[in-house]
């Protein structure tokens, strides 16, 4: 398969239409994108194997879990060692209320997305989990008002 910059129109838009609705049958896919399922079948594979496509998921609605309290946390470590960050990481990884968690470059290194039932569970998080760290030097809390644009799988 070619590369993201030299894909061609039918493969961005077998991509578009899978980002739209990942569970569209393969007839469906391949009339939207005017390829024969066969060909289709073929081109969303290759997609797969190639790894441009990485997986696919479910949209959950946060709200209907009921974590209705969603915020953007911007973590600033205390040491920018790699010890610092694999300790971080693992402490991310195992903390059910982080959704997400990007290393990012600028003023901090880490951009949460954190999703709990209220204020008052976001407050133990940011007390009990984050603010224990050794590794946690500054945390900026940015709360969801809304999403009109939201494009996460």
């Amino acid at each position: 398969m070619q590369s993201m910059t030299k894909m061609d129109a039918i493969g961005r838009k077998i991509l578009h239409e899978l980002s739209c609705d990942g569970r569209i049958s393969n007839l469906e896919l391949a009339e939207r994108v005017g390829l024969s399922p066969s060909a289709c079948l073929r081109r969303v594979q290759e997609l797969e194997r190639s790894g441009v496509i990485t997986g696919y998921r479910a949209q959950i609605d946060p709200a209907k879990r009921g974590l209705s309290f969603i915020a953007y946390v911007a973590v600033g470590l205390s040491s920018h060692t790699k010890k610092s960050q694999v300790g971080f990481e693992a402490a991310m990884a195992t903390a059910p209320e982080v959704g997400e968690c990007h290393n990012v470059t600028g003023t901090i290194e880490y951009l949460l997305r954190v999703e709990t039932e209220d204020l008052a569970a976001y407050k133990h998080f940011h007390t009990e989990v984050l603010g224990v760290l050794p590794q946690v030097h500054s945390i900026t809390t940015y709360v969801l008002m809304g999403s009109p644009k939201d494009e996460r799988a």
